[in-house]
């Protein structure tokens, strides 16, 4: 890591704004059609808000929901209204859910729980945007967190540690948030940019003293948000709206279902059975098994592709949870809301 960045507050978040409004202005230049994935959340908001007012005109902009309750998708339009783009939402319910997993799964190959999970939403929507449009190059807001901070990463008990976890993160991304990214945008035709993972933005964001990052602020991410509240390119409420894990904000219902479907696939006697037979990282969910099972059938005896499962820092109080949602951890609050 290059040498730590010790500047004042205000010129970090100019340098970040700058940056990323750069990282973006990059990804913009295309021959084929534009579209956003716009979840409502700080990250595909600032993504599409930044794109809008560089562009100059309306942009096409995607939201996916459970029918029941979905969370994102009354954000989603909120961010649309007020930058004006051409929005477009995508409704799903338990049966196109449970239909996806195993494309998803066939599609990813991992047994990953949270990265399932969300890339079930994620190739959905993509998949009605290949069907239903003509885009076929996608913006999204992935790798802020790792960069940033996760809900989890308001426990971390020091900036080593946090520095620490960043660094582990960004050096899995291939094994979670971009395998998702990239196999469920790819594999229905579109191609993937990503304004975060710029190479420029990515290496100053990292060097920054990682005591700015942790969340002494009482709001996390908040060198990200306070580095555009000035712009005012975005509702107030959406540039300190908590972060919702993405699963979770399509509906929690959707992970819901399939935890119902889990269950009622095994006995218990069936789970305590099966589990036996995997000894690198063992399934300890019936949903976890289920998903195991299912990568099996395609990728046999390839688990070791995925390093473990995907969770947050268990060694940290506050986060020795056996599930990887941010709905598990004592900080959700308003994240679900």
């Amino acid at each position: 890591m290059d040498k730590v960045i010790t500047s004042d507050l205000e010129t970090i978040c100019t340098n970040i704004h700058d940056k990323l409004v750069e990282g973006v202005k990059k990804r913009l230049d295309a021959d084929a059609p534009l579209g956003f994935l716009l979840s409502g959340g700080l990250d595909s908001s600032l993504v599409c808000a930044i794109s809008q007012k560089l562009l100059n005109k309306p942009i096409e902009t995607y939201a996916i929901g459970m029918e029941e309750d979905a969370i994102d998708l009354k954000y989603a339009k909120e961010v649309a209204d007020f930058i004006g783009s051409n929005h477009h939402e995508i409704i799903i319910n338990k049966d196109d859910v449970l239909h996806a997993i195993k494309p998803v799964i066939k599609t990813l190959a991992t047994f990953d729980i949270t990265t399932i999970r969300a890339s079930i939403g994620m190739y959905l929507i993509c998949k009605a945007i290949h069907e239903q449009s003509n885009i076929r190059v996608l913006l999204t807001g992935e790798i802020s967190d790792e960069l940033f901070g996760y809900k989890y990463t308001d426990f971390a008990p020091n900036k080593d540690a946090f520095q620490e976890e960043s660094i582990k993160r960004v050096h899995e991304l291939y094994m979670y948030d971009v395998l998702r990214a990239d196999r469920c945008i790819s594999t229905n035709s579109i191609e993937a940019r990503v304004p975060f993972g710029d190479l420029d933005f990515v290496k100053y964001v990292m060097s920054i003293d990682p005591e700015k990052k942790l969340n002494t602020y009482h709001k996390g991410k908040y060198l990200l948000r306070h580095a555009f509240e000035k712009d005012e390119i975005l509702p107030y409420d959406i540039l300190m709206r908590e972060k919702a894990a993405f699963s979770d904000a399509v509906g929690h219902s959707l992970s819901d279902d399939i935890k119902e479907y889990a269950q009622s696939y095994y006995t218990d006697e069936e789970f305590k059975e099966k589990v036996k037979k995997y000894k690198y990282c063992t399934p300890f969910t019936k949903e976890s098994l289920l998903y195991r099972e299912i990568f099996e059938s395609y990728y046999p005896n390839q688990a070791s592709m995925i390093k473990d499962f995907w969770m947050p820092n268990k060694n940290w109080e506050g986060c020795n949870v056996n599930d990887p949602s941010a709905r598990y951890l004592s900080n959700y609050g308003d994240s679900g809301k």
